[in-house]
């Protein structure tokens, strides 16, 4: 059964998602050797924070619960898809390694933070 969407839990979990999303970009330029500039964050992270906006849009559509897995998938989901795209059309590498290590990175925060909030609940 899906339950109403609380206003709070979204902007939380919204929250949650897009910072998630800026620690995965931060450490990726930090272990790349390149400067962690606010310029740089945001040239790396924003085509996935816009995965992350497209994966909310539809989320709140839908009313989802924020914290089930289905919304996780989602988001997981929408970041790397749009993310990639987007960079691919920025000129940004998308090369078939940084594809999978970016989808298990982000599949361990977006999905992880999930698991923590979930087991907290019950």
């Amino acid at each position: 059964m899906v339950r109403p969407v609380r206003r709070r839990a979204d902007a939380s979990a919204w929250a949650v998602d897009a910072v998630a999303v800026i620690l995965f970009a931060a450490v990726g330029r930090i272990s790349h050797g390149e400067g962690l500039t606010l310029n740089g964050l945001i040239d790396t992270a924003g085509p996935f924070l816009g995965g992350v906006l497209v994966a909310w849009l539809v989320i709140d559509w839908q009313r989802w619960e924020p914290y089930a897995w289905r919304t996780g998938i989602l988001v997981l989901a929408c970041v790397i898809v749009v993310g990639m795209v987007l960079r691919s059309l920025l000129g940004q590498g998308v090369q078939p390694s940084f594809v999978v290590v970016a989808t298990l990175v982000l599949a361990l925060l977006l999905l992880g933070w999930r698991l923590v909030a979930r087991r907290r609940e019950a």
